[in-house]
């Protein structure tokens, strides 16, 4: 995660390579239940970043203005509506005609691999990137005219990397494998 970016803007077509790589990502049934608003234009950017509590939550802490600073935002979907409605389809109904149980949200798995996509191929293009998770999602619902069915699950910036401030949680350092790691049994 970075959390200043050049001013430069990002062109189509890594944008297009950046997202067309996204479409892989996996999701249950081929749902594909995901859809992206990519912005560019600095005063929504600007609005976005009011919404996601830049000024008040980022910026009082000593980070960038990382959201409407960057050149190019993600706003990354999901829409559980289009898993239940392929769900209900004959290939995918159980034997006696309902849908599946839906013990894990699997929308919100697909659209993290997704992001994570998006991520790496930033990466692979020379460009970093940040989330923030969304948590006024009618107000950004809105903004966007993001259908109801869809639900914007975070905001990812996109650009060049600056001169950044590392985040003080990093401190924590990582977990050691051998207690995330379980072989077996757990």
């Amino acid at each position: 995660m970075v959390r200043n970016f050049q001013p430069r803007p990002v062109p189509k077509e890594v944008v297009d390579r950046i997202l067309g790589l996204a479409l892989h990502a996996p999701s249950a049934g081929f749902s594909q239940g995901w859809a992206y608003v990519v912005v560019q234009d600095e005063k929504l950017r600007k609005q976005i970043g009011d919404l996601q509590g830049e000024t008040d939550f980022y910026a009082s802490r000593r980070f960038h203005k990382f959201v409407s600073e960057a050149p190019m935002l993600i706003v990354a979907c999901a829409s559980e509506k289009m898993y239940h409605d392929r769900y209900r389809e004959p290939d995918k109904l159980n034997e006696d005609g309902t849908e599946i149980e839906w013990p894990t949200p699997y929308w919100y798995f697909d659209i993290g691999s997704a992001c994570m996509i998006i991520f790496l191929a930033a990466v692979n293009e020379g460009y970093a990137s940040a989330f923030t998770g969304v948590f006024r999602v009618q107000e950004m619902k809105k903004l966007l005219a993001i259908p109801e069915h869809f639900h914007p699950v975070g905001v990812i910036s996109i650009g060049l990397p600056a001169g950044d401030i590392k985040s003080p949680s990093l401190k924590r350092g990582r977990r050691p494998l051998e207690q995330v790691v379980h072989y077996e049994r757990w």
